[in-house]
This record gives C-alpha cells, structure tokens and sequence, in this order.
C-alpha cells in the first residue's frame, strides 16, 4: 500500500507494519540496499521514522524482512490452493508464484540476488532460510506431510530451478511466462510421481 508523501493515515500496528513493509520492498527493489535509508522509507510512507525502528530494529533488519517476504510461500497462498487433484494443485501453485514474481519483479530479482548484500553473513542466511521455507511450501502444496531430507533437498532444488527459469523470463526475456509455467509445471508433477517416490 502507498500513500503520499506526508500524508498521515490512522492504521492499525499490524496495518502500519504491513504499509512500512510494502514501501520497502518498492524501494529495496527499484534502488538497492546501499541507495534506502529508513528516512527514505519513513518519508515514502508518511510515517515517523521511529516507527520503522519500532516496527522492525535497523535499516538491515528491515531489508531482512524484505528478503523473508519476497521468497516466502504465505500460509494464505497454501490455504487458498484448490481441492482439486495433483495437476490442478501444482497449476495453482506455479501461478501463484509466477503471478507474485512478475507483479514484484525488481524486488523479487533484488531479493533472489542479495541486492548489493552478497556475501553478508546474515543476508545469505536469510535467503538460505527462505529457500527452506519454500522447499517447505512446494512439498506441502502437492501434499507431502513425511518429509524425509532427500526429499527436501529435491525440494530445494526446484526452487531453485523455478528461481531460474523465472529470471530467465524476467531478465533475460529468454521464456515467455507461458514456456515458464509449462517448464516448472511439468518438472514438479514429474518429481512427485517418479522422483520423490523412489526410495
């Protein structure tokens, strides 16, 4: 949610966290980690900037957070996945993905890249932590409960295959979304029924 600049609206906490939040992936996204101070943000959101330290600590606690909710699966996009059989749940959940990469495309790519904090210990943490949570997601979404860590593994490295397939399409203009789908589609549906069966 945006609002103008100096504009001040009654929310509450959880709703002013989530606009602060929202701000900050815009910004992280469009200008890098190095180029946003928490003024920046304060400002672009009509709020304080004490608010930002009260919501969230430092300016790279901040980005952190960025980072969690650019390449995290929410509970709400598991629970409104449909009823239907293993085909109509994976088209679901590639959309999904496709749908939330391509409408936060620079701050997906700022995320999925570090935004200028390659190589920073707690950064690469966190998206390590994240790519967890998705493997999680991805394994949960097609109906998986006993995970065994051959199995998340694989999941992992599917993320970060639709990673890349999604940064061909978003970078690159290599694949059309359409190739993307079918690609990562297909993929999945083939490591749950011949991959992640096999002893």
């Amino acid at each position: 949610m945006s609002i103008d600049v100096g504009q001040r609206r009654r929310f509450s906490p959880d709703a002013r966290r989530e606009q602060i939040l929202s701000v900050a992936v815009r910004l992280f996204g469009e200008r890098g980690y190095a180029e946003v101070s928490t003024t920046d943000v304060a400002r672009e959101a009509g709020v304080a900037r004490g608010l930002i330290n009260h919501y969230f600590g430092t300016k790279k606690d901040l980005y952190l957070e960025v980072i969690h909710v650019m390449l995290t699966v929410p509970p709400v996009a598991l629970a409104s996945l449909p009823d239907g059989d293993l085909p109509v749940r994976i088209d679901a959940i590639v959309g999904w993905f496709l749908d939330v990469v391509s409408r936060h495309s620079q701050s997906w790519l700022a995320a999925i890249t570090a935004g200028g904090m390659a190589g920073d210990a707690e950064v690469d943490r966190a998206i390590s932590s994240a790519i967890d949570a998705a493997a999680d997601a991805v394994l949960t979404a097609v109906g998986f409960t006993a995970v065994t860590p051959p199995m998340h593994a694989m999941a992992r490295s599917y993320v970060g295959l639709a990673t890349s397939t999604a940064r061909e399409w978003l970078e690159r203009d290599v694949l059309t979304r359409a190739q993307v789908h079918r690609l990562l589609s297909l993929t999945l549906l083939t490591m749950v029924t011949s991959v992640f069966t096999d002893d």
